[in-house]
């Protein structure tokens, strides 16, 4: 007697966030969104010719989780700052698959780019389509693969992807371009500025990749984060929705294993274990003189975090918030 090895219990990002990507384009004049076929993709236009709005940032960063994830807006407690806060809503993020719909989803991990000169189109595709697509070792390592005639990609972009682009993206997840969804979420714009702030517990959930944490230890997740200004241009925008994070973000992770290893993650995961902690990321990345690869990778972290170790109950806590910094990230304009 034979049996069939068991199936793969993780379920299928595609399938779930395929009822998210008719929603936002049957949504889009409510949202403020625009949608156009380029190349015979549904291009989802999230602040370039269209306003979009927070309501839309929050559903594509649902989206861009692959349907595993929820993200919700609220009040952000900033404990002992004396007086009412400037800032005091933010996001809220929870999944309770955070490695998959975190790091197989959300992550912004694809390099994608057309053309060179004045006229390149270049942008970092994140959401659910990256698990069709397998163009990451990552995806080796979390040893998950989805299936599906259809596929959705988050991309921070000024401008429409040409249709070459397209085509690539779509061959290389195995679909025909119509079936292909690309939503396009300018940095500084209201639904841009959510969806990256949203990125809160990924970010968390990077570093503790990077730190060598065993992916497969970590059972639960959910971070908050202030929602800065939108506006203003890239550079401005950047720098806050970093600092939300950097200076303003709250992870809180549940985890099994030894208590030591939770208390050493606890320690080394916020941003304040960086050397480059301390200043508004503007400042830090116009001293690296605009090179993404001289800024210290492990400032990309929460401000603050805690883990609980499962199996005693313990927690642990490392790093603080730093609201003086968020305060000077999202008055500055650059």
């Amino acid at each position: 007697m034979t049996t069939e090895p068991p199936s793969d219990p993780r379920p299928s990002l595609a399938a779930l966030s395929a009822p998210l990507v008719e929603r936002l384009v049957a949504d889009a004049p409510m949202l403020r969104l625009g949608v156009e076929r380029v190349g015979g993709a549904c291009v989802v236009d999230a602040g370039i010719g269209h306003p979009g709005g927070l309501e839309a940032g929050r559903r594509i960063a649902e989206l861009c989780m692959g349907g595993l994830g929820r993200v919700a807006f609220g009040p952000v407690p900033w404990g002992t700052v004396p007086g009412p806060p400037s800032w005091p809503f933010g996001v809220t993020v929870h999944s309770a698959q955070p490695v998959l719909a975190c790091l197989g989803s959300q992550y912004a991990g694809w390099s994608l780019s057309h053309g060179s000169g004045k006229g390149a189109f270049f942008a970092l595709g994140s959401g659910p389509g990256r698990a069709l697509a397998r163009q990451e070792a990552l995806f080796d390592e979390l040893d998950y693969s989805d299936t599906a005639d259809a596929a959705a990609f988050v991309m921070e972009a000024t401008a429409l992807p040409p249709a070459e682009l397209v085509a690539h993206i779509a061959a290389t997840c195995g679909i025909a371009a119509d079936r292909l969804t690309l939503v396009l979420t300018p940095t500084q714009s209201l639904a841009g500025t959510t969806q990256v702030v949203a990125r809160v517990l990924e970010v968390a959930l990077h570093k503790l990749h990077a730190l060598g944490f065993p992916l497969d230890r970590v059972v639960d997740g959910i971070g908050m984060a202030p929602l800065p200004p939108p506006g203003g241009g890239f550079l401005t925008a950047m720098g806050r929705t970093n600092d939300a994070i950097l200076y303003g973000g709250t992870v809180h992770l549940h985890v099994t294993g030894p208590d030591d290893a939770a208390e050493d993650l606890a320690q080394r995961l916020p941003s304040s274990a960086s050397r480059d902690h301390g200043r508004p990321f503007a400042e830090v990345f116009a001293a690296a003189k605009g090179d993404f690869y001289a800024i210290d990778s492990m400032l990309f972290s929460p401000a603050r975090v805690t883990v609980t170790a499962l199996d005693s109950g313990r927690s642990f806590h490392g790093g603080a918030l730093a609201p003086d910094l968020v305060e000077r990230s999202f008055r500055d304009v650059r």
